[in-house]
């Protein structure tokens, strides 16, 4: 097998010489980024949260967590960013749901890769 890299993307050459795999960085940053949210004490308590009660607000979270409402806010933006949480606007509150395609993707990718 052939090795090239570019600064963002790995290029391997399978041993028939002419197939190529490509493993592009920024596609692997993202992946690593959606399984680091996941992976985490409080952010599996609030996804448990949310799948049990299907919505609910940031103030919800925290109160039913016993933890500072800066923290629940600051582990939402992450789930949130890794589109592992979803949001819906009801007049003034906003509402978190989990986004269960997100989770499912995230799934499929665990079990190809264990």
């Amino acid at each position: 097998m052939a090795l090239k890299t570019a600064k963002d993307v790995l290029v391997v050459t399978k041993e028939n010489g002419k197939d190529e795999i490509k493993l592009e960085y920024s596609k692997l940053k993202k992946a690593l980024l959606n399984l680091r949210a996941v992976n985490h004490p409080l952010r599996k308590q609030m996804l448990t949260l949310l799948e049990e009660q299907k919505k609910l607000t940031v103030t919800e979270i925290y109160v039913k967590l016993r933890i500072e409402q800066s923290v629940a806010s600051q582990h939402l933006a992450i789930l949130r960013k890794a589109e592992i949480v979803e949001t819906s606007r009801s007049g003034k509150f906003i509402f978190y749901s989990v986004n269960k395609n997100r989770i499912n993707e995230v799934s499929v990718l665990i079990n190809d890769l264990a």
